[in-house]
């Protein structure tokens, strides 16, 4: 068998690292996850018969998929949809409306985007309807293409599934539920949650017309294996123009993946999360430091993008603050320790805040009270306070009564952190948490 010399190519290191930035860009950017999540063959036939049932013998079936953040919910589904497009009579008959309780957060815009998705609009028109139900219902019958047993399946996958249960009365859930049971049209209903008590935010009419089928997803994943994935995102594949950089570029990720740093810094991570998406977020900063003069991730690289990805944006937050609202902050925690957590007014705030002034002899803290409430106002709006439970909107604002966001740490770390911080604020913070 005769050998074949391949040609070697070499390109400059600045082709070769714009090269590696647009390869590993795009492997992150795309969110390229793998066909099907390993370790859940028993989930992906369960979830492949109850929707083959709906998609091909027109069968209603509602279930819930659930499992923390990463453990693959999507994935699964996706993998199932995509065996089943193959499926010519599917792909003919199965239409899909994917809604997300972060973006449809009541009913009506969610029945909005119900007609925008099965190309309703110029069917409904100008029509005006009593109620979300009836709404629905003509929505599906106007996917009918004869008599009842032609129309065509409706798959409803709901993302954030634990938030659709918010809605008012929660109308949404309850009318899909009521389709699915009673065969008034082929339907199907999947939703998708991180919440194992999903079911107790369910009314009862609205839990007693769910199947109560759920699949249970738990990741399986392995620090090895994760390690392992790390590698595999961070390595060229084998038809990178030049192969010699390649091959150094693949030697130094796997020698790197190998460091005690790195394999702590990866550990902190697949402890908290074993979602792909983090872990791109993290590799995609390390990515952002190669260059011309540093051509190769380095262990620093990993340890300055973990603080990055780890840092407590709230605490972030503080360093923008004025002096003033950086002494009402401190003047809440303070409030905090003395009442033990319990809910406090800007009278109270504005009245610790004076204990602090009385001691001071200069006048550089002596804010006029609509300056202190614009400022309170602020904290506000940046969600730094809110409305304590049972508080109303109603009340005069100086009574109205607020819970701060932030914990003690959050608060010591951000004055350590905060620029050209005066003395005398840290000194009374630090009287303050004594």
């Amino acid at each position: 068998m005769s050998k074949r010399k391949v040609k070697d190519t070499h390109l400059p290191i600045g082709e070769c690292i714009t090269q590696v930035h647009h390869i590993l860009r795009k492997r992150f950017c795309h969110q390229q996850l793998p066909d099907a999540p390993e370790g859940v063959e028993a989930q992906h036939r369960h979830l492949m018969e109850l929707l083959k049932r709906s998609a091909v013998h027109g069968e209603s079936n509602s279930v819930l998929i659930v499992g923390p953040r990463g453990a693959g919910k999507t994935m699964l589904l996706r993998s199932v949809l995509r065996e089943l497009a193959e499926e010519t009579e599917v792909q003919k008959n199965l239409l899909q409306v994917h809604l997300n309780g972060l973006l449809q957060t009541d009913d009506r815009v969610a029945l909005k985007e119900i007609t925008r998705q099965l190309h309703l609009e110029n069917v409904v028109g100008d029509r005006v309807f009593g109620s979300f139900a009836e709404n629905l219902a003509f929505l599906l019958d106007a996917l009918r293409k004869g008599d009842r047993s032609s129309s065509r399946p409706v798959l409803f996958v709901l993302d954030e599934f634990d938030l659709f249960a918010h809605h008012k009365n929660q109308t949404l859930l309850y009318n899909l539920f009521d389709v699915s049971q009673s065969a008034q049209a082929p339907v199907a209903v999947v939703g998708l949650t991180c919440r194992l008590d999903v079911l107790e935010l369910l009314e009862k009419r609205v839990k007693s017309r769910f199947s109560h089928r759920q699949i249970h997803l738990l990741s399986t994943l392995t620090f090895p294996q994760y390690s392992e994935r790390v590698r595999a995102q961070l390595s060229l594949p084998d038809d990178f123009p030049d192969a010699k950089f390649a091959q150094q570029w693949n030697a130094a990720v796997t020698t790197l993946c190998e460091d005690k740093s790195v394999r702590d810094v990866l550990q902190r991570h697949f402890d908290s999360s074993k979602d792909f998406r983090s872990l791109h977020m993290l590799l995609m900063l390390c990515l952002s430091r190669v260059s011309v003069a540093k051509p190769t991730i380095t262990a620093a690289d990993f340890l300055d993008a973990s603080r990055s990805c780890l840092a407590d944006a709230k605490a972030n937050m503080l360093h923008g603050l004025s002096i003033l609202e950086l002494c009402l902050i401190i003047a809440m925690k303070h409030l905090n320790d003395v009442y033990e957590g319990e809910p406090f007014n800007l009278q109270m705030v504005q009245n610790e805040f004076r204990k602090f002034l009385q001691r001071k002899t200069n006048s550089m803290y002596n804010f006029e009270p609509p300056v202190i409430m614009k400022a309170f106002e602020h904290l506000q709006q940046l969600e730094l306070i809110q409305l304590a439970d049972g508080s109303s909107a109603k009340t005069q604002r100086e009574y109205r009564l607020m819970r701060l966001m932030l914990d003690h740490v959050q608060v010591m770390e951000a004055l350590q952190k905060y620029p050209q911080c005066p003395t005398d604020v840290k000194q009374w913070a630090m009287s303050a948490f004594a």
